[in-house]
C-alpha cells in the first residue's frame, strides 16, 4: 500500500492589513480554521512583506480522491471565511 503525499501552496493577499503584526494576526485566523481538516501548514513565503503571504499546506491518505477532497475543502474553507483572499494556488504530489 503506497501513500499518496500533496503539498498545496496558496498565496494570499491581505489588503487591510497595515503592519507584519497584523498580516500575522490575520493569517493565524485562517490557520486556526484549517485545523479541522487532515493537513498541516506553515507560512513558507513572503515572511516580509505586510499584505502577501504564502503558505504550504500538507495532507498525506491513501487514496488520490482523499487528498483532493482535503485539499479542495481547505480551498473552499478559506474562500467561506474571506472571499477574494486567495490570489494563487499551486498542487503538487509528491510520491
Amino acid at each position: 500500500m503506497s501513500s499518496i503525499v500533496a503539498l498545496l501552496s496558496v498565496e494570499m493577499h491581505f489588503p487591510e492589513a497595515r503592519s507584519l503584526k497584523d498580516k500575522r494576526m490575520l493569517l493565524r485566523r485562517v490557520k486556526d480554521r484549517l485545523k479541522k481538516f487532515n493537513i498541516a501548514t506553515a507560512e513558507v513565503a513572503h515572511l516580509d512583506k505586510w499584505q502577501r503571504a504564502q503558505i504550504g499546506i500538507v495532507t498525506v491518505s491513501n487514496t488520490r480522491v482523499a487528498v483532493d477532497q482535503a485539499l479542495n475543502s481547505v480551498i473552499d474553507e478559506i474562500e467561506r471565511v474571506q472571499p477574494g483572499l486567495i490570489t494563487r494556488t499551486q498542487l503538487d504530489f509528491l510520491t
